[in-house]
């Protein structure tokens, strides 16, 4: 079997496709949410409920604007007047919710 023109073309096109993945993959740069003092009754909140929507209801007690724990200055989402979704992109540590 010989393969065609053609099909050069499109097996360019699947290594074009994969190199862009493995180059735009890596490490994971969001943070973690911390497992220390503060943050421990969030773990065990997540560890009873299993919800990640409930453990974000009480992120407000410490986490807002003005008088809290400021967010960074690169902090992309800084919410307003909705619901906190901090555990949509940062992770708990894994150790700690037995994964």
């Amino acid at each position: 079997m010989k393969i065609s023109k053609n099909d050069w073309y499109f097996i360019a096109v699947i290594v074009a496709v994969l190199g862009i993945f493995y180059a735009i993959s890596g490490e994971e740069k969001t943070k973690r949410v911390p497992l220390d003092d503060k943050h421990q009754a969030a773990y065990e909140l997540f560890k009873k409920t299993q919800s990640k929507m409930e453990v974000d209801k009480t992120c407000p007690a410490c986490h807002f604007e003005p008088g809290g724990v400021p967010f960074p200055a690169k902090h992309p989402v800084k919410p307003k007047d909705g619901p906190m979704r901090c555990l949509f992109c940062h992770k708990l540590k894994a150790s700690a919710v037995g994964k």
